[in-house]
């Protein structure tokens, strides 16, 4: 059974109510490539704030703010229950289900800034959805994460191909924050990653797990 989630007026929701969005940069060789940097030791960890999460069907707003809006296809992970200092070996057995996510990001902002906050974090730079797929149902080394733009596929590569699996990334960010139930981790973008424009409509596709769509406004 898939969970969705849907507003009085039947608009879909965003498929969980984090605590905290957790974020994995550069966990595709190839990604980390593209974009000049080298492939990290552990993984790289950044957060993306609450208020960034918005469900398929709602629009990315273009921040007046910054001259490069990018997507980022990724598959998400949602927490299940309190997971703190989990094994790899455990980490499984902490995961709700999964679903898909778009990283927004203002690359201009994030280069400028030298961190990551604001170039992730404005409102709205976190779609998710359109449902979560219990981890049960799911065979992780089957899935690809797949991102269209107009139509365009941009991103197409295996949840194999990261560097760092899904229970390594449990292990390793519970090793230091404490995750609850409804936590979103986010397990990082494949190669492909490239600007938005206002107008443009973004999907990622997961097999198995769902299709968000999104179309980007520009702020008034």
């Amino acid at each position: 059974m898939k969970i969705v989630r849907h507003g009085s007026d039947g608009r879909l929701l965003p498929p969980c109510v984090p605590s905290k969005i957790v974020c994995v940069g550069r966990n595709y060789a190839e990604h980390a490539k593209e974009l000049g940097n080298e492939v990290p030791a552990e993984p790289t960890i950044f957060l993306k704030p609450p208020s960034s999460l918005i469900a398929s069907g709602d629009v990315i707003v273009y921040p007046r703010l910054s001259q490069r809006l990018d997507y980022e296809g990724e598959l998400g992970v949602v927490i299940g229950r309190r997971a703190r200092n989990v094994k790899s070996s455990d980490a499984a057995g902490y995961v709700l289900g999964y679903t898909c996510v778009n990283d927004v990001t203002a690359r201009d902002l994030q280069r400028k800034d030298g961190q990551w906050t604001r170039g992730k974090g404005f409102d709205t730079f976190c779609p998710v959805g359109p449902c979560i797929v219990p981890r049960d149902e799911v065979d992780l080394a089957s899935l690809r994460v797949r991102t269209f733009v107009d139509g365009e596929k941009k991103q197409d590569a295996s949840i194999t191909e990261m560097i760092f699996s899904v229970d390594d990334i449990i292990a390793y960010v519970s090793g230091f924050m404490t995750l609850e139930p409804g936590d979103l981790i986010a397990t990082g973008t494949p190669s492909g990653v490239g600007p938005l424009q206002p107008g443009s409509q973004v999907r990622i596709e997961i097999d198995g797990i769902g299709v968000l769509e999104n179309t980007v406004v520009l702020e008034d």
